[in-house]
């Protein structure tokens, strides 16, 4: 790591505030602020929603994958592409007949108040944990860059005197990366998010090219070596039909969960759902959602052929250096890609596919900041102001609520410095439940006459359940959403069917 990779760090981040600045201009209302005033055009958002869907873990987790084991991730990329299907046909109809700013004030308009705030805090809740442990793991990628610069760990650690060495990297990481996320979220809105996400889309995809091409030209014969030598290695199998409720990335898990994961995320949550509502129509929005299925498929194949690329060249050619991402005879996959990327790239071009690293984290963590100031806004803020305060008020106060998320966040990213990484995990995995929850509720509205008190029934069942399945079954995280919504849907019908239900509710 030289200046000049740092010097092309500090332009990326400055570049992305001065875009977010750029929007800020064109804003007048919260309808502005949340969804572009309708006016995004279908390639931007559909950009935009796969570069949300990638972070830093996607970035350097799914090359690691097909290192240690084949390309069986695609079987889970296909269910993300049914899915999609599923999104278009049955959801987004019904996001453009109305004036929406989130995803829950269908249920409001459906099951009432009450499950409205419900489902929007349960999202909020979850998000802010999420992706502030997200925020705490891309800290951890530049607290490792900043340690391979000369000078650099000594300055900071003179900034936060109080702190470790290792700790006062990782503070002033976390503080950086959030603070120039927040930054161009709170001035440029979701256009900003939109047009940022685009960008770094297009930064992280010629990172992860020019990891490939450098990757194929230090393997000798190229790419039909690298292909006989993995092949052989059975690394590029495709398909696992092994029927296992614990087993994870077989054609039945991939296929039949991933279908339900990503109908979910890409269905009911406010992270993926705001996209949509930034397109002129529903026409836009479903081209948008289904050519980024598209995009997302082939996106998996450069990822999962880089870590096929880095088994060759790390049992072939430097066979030496497995060693430095093996712990206590166990091979860590996470640290594989940046072990690469940091020793066997040239100045400048670390720097870039560092910044590819950081454009995948704050792709994700921007839309996150505006949907969650969104859902605050629509969804409790609004409605208790009873949207009598000026366009100017709530303008004002949606980039406050944009810092407050943002700040939270940090804090969350901040702690997460002093727990273990199964602590870290387990609050992660919170999110692959309670999507399933949401689903079955939005299923009950879409399919069903059950009002809110059968509704509220369903997701109380439905989170027992789920709580049971991930804390004292060996089912993999791959089923759960299809789990969720699936006791969701049925208890709430269910509980209709048996008189349980209320009058309408209000």
């Amino acid at each position: 790591m030289q200046t000049l990779d740092l010097v092309i760090i500090a332009a990326y981040l400055a570049g992305t505030v001065a875009l977010g600045a750029w929007f800020s201009r064109s804003q007048r209302n919260v309808k502005d602020y949340f969804v572009s005033g309708h006016q995004a055009p279908w390639w931007a958002v559909m950009g935009s929603i796969v570069a949300t869907e990638t972070s830093t873990v996607t970035f350097i987790s799914v090359p690691g994958y097909a290192f240690a084991n084949d390309f069986t991730f695609m079987q889970l990329v296909m269910g993300y592409m049914v899915g999609r299907v599923v999104v278009a046909v049955v959801f987004i109809p019904a996001y453009f007949r109305g004036e929406l700013l989130t995803v829950y004030q269908l249920l409001g308009e459906r099951f009432g108040t009450a499950l409205k705030r419900f489902a929007s805090g349960l999202f909020l809740a979850t998000r802010t944990l999420a992706d502030g442990f997200r925020l705490f793991a891309t800290g951890l990628v530049l607290a490792a860059l900043l340690v391979a610069a000369p000078g650099a760990a000594e300055w900071v650690d003179r900034l936060f005197p109080w702190f470790d060495p290792t700790t006062s990297l990782l503070v002033f990481s976390v503080l950086v990366m959030g603070a120039a996320t927040i930054t161009y979220t709170y001035l440029g809105g979701i256009a900003a998010v939109i047009w940022t996400d685009l960008l770094q889309l297009v930064i992280y995809v010629a990172g992860a090219l020019i990891a490939a091409g450098i990757l194929i030209d230090r393997i000798p014969g190229g790419v039909g070596e690298a292909t006989r030598l993995a092949g052989e290695a059975g690394r590029l199998g495709w398909f696992d039909f092994t029927v296992s409720l614990s087993q994870g990335y077989t054609f039945w898990s991939g296929v039949l969960g991933g279908a339900f994961l990503t109908t979910a995320t890409h269905g009911t949550d406010q992270l993926m759902v705001q996209r949509y509502l930034c397109s002129k129509n529903t026409h836009e929005a479903r081209k948008a959602l289904l050519w980024s299925g598209a995009a997302v498929f082939v996106q998996f194949m450069l990822f999962l052929a880089i870590g096929a690329l880095l088994y060759v060249f790390y049992t072939h050619q430097a066979s030496g250096e497995i060693a430095a991402f093996t712990a206590n005879g166990r091979l860590q996959t996470d640290r594989i890609f940046p072990h690469f990327i940091v020793t066997h790239l040239p100045t400048g071009i670390i720097g870039l596919i560092c910044a590819a690293i950081f454009a995948a984290a704050m792709s994700t963590l921007s839309g996150s900041l505006n949907s969650s100031a969104a859902a605050a806004m629509a969804d409790f803020y609004m409605p208790i102001t009873h949207g009598r305060r000026s366009d100017a008020h709530y303008l004002r106060m949606s980039r406050v609520l944009t810092a407050v998320w943002g700040a939270l966040q940090i804090l969350v990213a901040l702690a997460a410095i002093n727990l273990s990484t199964r602590v870290v995990d387990e609050v992660l995995g919170i999110a692959s439940f309670t999507n399933g929850l949401i689903l079955g509720v939005f299923l009950l509205g879409t399919f069903t006459a059950v009002r809110q008190r059968a509704a509220f029934l369903g997701v109380a069942v439905g989170a027992a359940v789920m709580l049971a399945v991930k804390f004292a079954t060996p089912v993999n995280w791959q089923w759960y959403v299809l789990i969720g919504s699936i006791v969701t849907f049925a208890v709430g019908w269910t509980a209709a069917r048996m008189g349980l239900d209320d009058a309408a509710a209000d």
